[in-house]
């Protein structure tokens, strides 16, 4: 407990990341509310699974520009990125909210809506991470981290619950008003920051955004640990996180039988277990053998996916989507936390653009399983994808032994600082490509 005590006190005693915190509260919050009411209304709208899933790939296609929306963080000012996509995620969702609210909004309307939210999301996902360790330090990033994290999921418990209560008393344009005012409240916490982080200084000559990518890409495939972290979000990306984002609301309707309110129940289930995770990981502070728990804790998940996919009881899905979240914080706290912890600071913004890139696969792969399960089944479907993932999780922990034993040595072998952050350097410095 003191050790959970003293890992939330990075919010009390940090002014900065506690604003960051709360926009990331807020804004993940918009991108559940909205997720959950744009998912709902393409099956609504279509009861095709294949057309989920297409929505799906065009709502998650804009991460494919990961490498460049890294370079772009490594190279301006990350704050002025959080404001200017905030306010485009907020347009986004309100012109939406409107177009549903007339009674006009068709599937290729919600289609739009979600590439326009996607367009937000992708420069911001890198800046967001990259801040964190520019205001509390390697010494506190796990725990940073982990609060992160757990905002994400308190978000995963308010937002799906109130967008499937207000689709089912009050109908999707009130749960797309919801998810208008999240973006809302995330543009303007944000707004404190400006000037708190030094911009970047470049040296020499203006580097190129394609020779930047080029550079990271080098410098991060030599990096054994950095890579074997990234092929593990690469594999969840394909194989389990599609299920999650394309295929929940066909479950619930299909093989469980539940309406939109059952949904967001289903949904609040996960977020319960993945707030609980992340507060267990928040309370382990700056624990040894992070990537340990990181493939272990990925491995279970998959092994929970798989039972999820068995089961036609909503009671039983019910508890195994808790055991789903919470092995699913060892994952989405830790992937972020060991790439920023294996790279060297100079490369963060486009190592988290490589992340982001292993994200953006998931609309090919969302095509490729939506086809599948159209002739299969999400349940057959899901169980051989999660177990895939079961498999991939057993080669790394075999050939990359050190990624176990990982707890959080700097790049060169030695400790980090300890401090309140890099905000003492004058800025960040552009590495040359290599």
């Amino acid at each position: 407990m003191n050790r959970l005590r003293q890992s939330v006190a990075v919010l009390s005693e940090n002014r900065h990341f506690r604003l960051l915190w709360w926009s990331n509260l807020f804004f993940f919050g918009g991108v559940w509310t909205q997720t959950l009411v744009l998912a709902w209304l393409a099956f609504e709208l279509t009861g095709s699974e294949f057309l989920v899933a297409l929505f799906t790939a065009v709502r998650l296609a804009p991460l494919l520009l990961g490498p460049f929306a890294g370079a772009f963080a490594d190279r301006h000012d990350r704050v002025t990125i959080l404001l200017v996509t905030s306010a485009w995620t907020w347009g986004a969702v309100v012109l939406t909210a409107v177009l549903a609210s007339a009674g006009v909004l068709t599937y290729w309307w919600v289609v739009l809506a979600g590439l326009a939210i996607g367009l937000g999301q992708s420069p911001s996902q890198p800046a967001r991470a990259a801040l964190v360790l520019e205001l509390v330090g390697r010494s506190r990033l796990s725990s940073a981290n982990a609060l992160n994290a757990m905002a994400m999921n308190m978000t995963q418990v308010v937002g799906p619950a109130l967008g499937g209560v207000m689709i089912g008393l009050l109908g999707a344009p009130a749960a797309l008003w919801i998810a208008a005012c999240w973006f809302a409240a995330a543009l303007l916490l944000v707004l404190p920051l400006r000037g708190v982080v030094p911009a970047p200084t470049r040296e020499g000559a203006p580097v190129s955004a394609v020779r930047m990518v080029i550079g990271g890409l080098r410098i991060i495939a030599r990096n054994r640990l950095a890579a074997a972290v990234l092929g593990v979000t690469l594999a969840a990306n394909i194989l389990v996180w599609p299920v999650y984002q394309a295929f929940l609301p066909v479950f619930a309707g299909d093989q469980l039988g539940l309406t939109a309110t059952g949904l967001g129940f289903l949904l609040t289930c996960s977020g319960v277990g993945g707030l609980l995770g992340s507060l267990a990981i928040a309370g382990l502070g700056d624990f040894r053998r992070k990537g340990g728990l990181f493939v272990i804790g990925t491995g279970l998940w998959g092994v929970l996916w798989v039972a999820f996919a068995w089961s036609h009881l909503p009671a039983l899905s019910y508890l195994l989507m808790i055991g789903v979240g919470l092995t699913s914080a060892a994952f989405a706290v830790l992937q972020t936390t060991l790439l920023l912890l294996t790279t060297e600071p100079g490369v963060h913004g486009r190592a988290l653009g490589l992340q982001e890139l292993a994200i953006g696969v998931m609309p090919l792969s969302s095509l490729v399983l939506g086809a599948v399960a159209n002739q299969v089944g999400v349940g057959p479907t899901t169980m051989v994808s999660a177990g895939l993932l079961v498999a991939v999780m057993a080669v790394v922990a075999l050939r990359t032994p050190a990624l176990l034993r990982f707890d959080g040595k700097d790049p060169g072998g030695t400790e980090g600082p300890a401090g309140g952050g890099p905000l003492a350097r004058r800025g960040r410095t552009e590495l040359p490509p290599a």
